[in-house]
């Protein structure tokens, strides 16, 4: 039994992860084990998780791991805590186009039983929050919104006017936050700024962000709620492999340029058998001694191009590692990376393309299909993912493509070239664990 609460709000930038990694914080300092989660795919906010609870942030994703696979994500990350903070993505009721509630946050909460704070940005409005609360708490009966967060108060009166308002709604006000620019986060292209490119400056506003919620938020009603949430049936998740003999390396591409990852890759490579060493593009010169196998995940490479560019030794390295056919997989960053160039500058030449920086956002979720045999999947294994980008790479797929793409329209895309395996596209493996332990072993070839 894990005390759980879900934060959502009814669209993006009510402020959230303010409410939620401040939640976590305060809870973390009154001593409680506290267990961070965010729904969808999202990589940056669960840094900051992580930041205020001292445990690695994970990801609750129902179209890329499953609905059977929620509540079992869960139980795994939560093991042992007291309590676990989910933070929401988009609206409440949002989630993959087209299809429903798949992967919403309405979804996620009701495959976890846990009742949901609903944060609002209330800057603009006065009686009308009790016709938008009331209503976010009546368009599903499985939903249940156990309180409010107002975000944004701007004075005693307006407090005085929201708090008239909602005593009639039935939904209970559990918070009152003003507004406070030390608890800002920067932003840019892709959103937040991720906790490693600013290690200081994210400490502080975490800080920031717990002093707020504790200053404005009944922590005590809070958990209360959150201890409120019946038992989950579902034993928790285990990266259960039969491993792989030879404990071969497997280097993981790390620092501020490559922060984008799920916790759950390292835990499946480690169950396949694999020792898993981390290393720096940024200031390595070297692969790890005995490394079988790179993967390099995403991340902001195009702020970084200069640095990458620079570690000349580092990226003859990785294209000598390429070159004798042992296993890459490479996600978005890692993708550019492997490029000759990004923006003009050199990178690591495995594959006969170039990238670049773009206007253009590409976001969304893929239904994706290995064309052909690679050490991450072979030809006609199924994997759903999500691309997130502003670049783009031409040709945008190889000679032999990584994934055919069903949605949203029917494309091939990324690279196959000797062990390589190069796509924009992020996947998360505990929905397809055999994935780790087939590139294990071509590791351990």
């Amino acid at each position: 039994m894990v005390a759980r609460l879900v934060i959502a709000a009814p669209s993006s930038g009510a402020g959230k992860t303010t409410v939620a990694t401040g939640l976590m914080a305060a809870f973390a300092d009154r001593g409680l084990a506290v267990s961070p989660h965010k729904v969808g795919p999202d990589y940056i906010d669960p840094g900051y998780h992580a930041l205020a609870t001292g445990r690695p942030g994970r990801n609750l994703d129902a179209f890329m791991c499953g609905t059977g696979l929620v509540a079992p994500l869960f139980a795994h990350g939560a093991r042992g805590c007291d309590l676990a903070v989910v933070e929401g993505v988009m609206g409440l009721y949002d989630g993959a186009a087209d299809q429903g509630e798949l992967a919403s946050t309405a979804q996620v909460a009701k495959l976890l039983k846990a009742p949901v704070v609903l944060v609002v940005d209330a800057s603009s409005q006065s009686r009308s929050v009790a016709a938008l609360v009331h209503g976010f708490a009546s368009w599903d009966p499985e939903v249940r919104i156990g309180g409010v967060i107002l975000n944004k108060v701007a004075t005693d009166r307006h407090e005085h006017l929201l708090r008239e308002a909602l005593g009639e709604s039935g939904v209970p006000v559990l918070g009152v936050l003003r507004r406070a620019p030390a608890v800002a986060t920067p932003s840019r292209h892709l959103g937040l700024v991720p906790v490693a490119e600013r290690q200081t400056a994210a400490v502080e506003a975490v800080a920031a962000q717990a002093e707020q919620v504790r200053a404005g938020c009944d922590l005590d009603a809070l958990l209360a709620l959150a201890r409120s949430a019946p038992p989950l049936p579902d034993a928790p998740w285990e990266p259960e492999l039969e491993p792989v003999a030879g404990r071969p390396v497997v280097a993981v591409a790390g620092g501020a340029a490559f922060t984008f990852s799920y916790a759950e890759h390292a835990e499946l490579l480690r169950a396949a058998g694999a020792e898993v060493v981390t290393f720096d593009p940024l200031r390595d010169e070297e692969l790890p001694e005995g490394t079988a196998g790179l993967v390099i995940g995403g991340g902001f490479p195009e702020v970084y191009g200069a640095e990458l560019s620079a570690n000349a030794r580092l990226r003859k390295a990785v294209a000598e590692l390429a070159a004798s056919g042992a296993p890459v997989a490479a996600e978005c960053a890692g993708l550019l990376y492997l490029a000759r160039s990004l923006d003009g500058r050199p990178m690591c030449g495995v594959l006969d393309a170039e990238a670049r920086m773009s206007q253009r956002l590409t976001l969304g979720y893929r239904d994706a299909v290995a064309v052909g045999d690679s050490p991450l999947a072979a030809a006609g294994t199924r994997m759903r993912g999500h691309e997130f980008h502003r670049t783009v790479i031409e040709p945008g797929a190889g000679p032999a493509p990584a994934w055919g793409l069903r949605q949203p329209e029917r494309r091939v895309e990324g690279f196959v070239r000797g062990g390589v395996h190069a796509s924009y596209v992020h996947t998360h493996w505990a929905g397809v664990p055999e994935t780790a332990r087939r590139f294990v072993e071509h590791c351990a070839r």
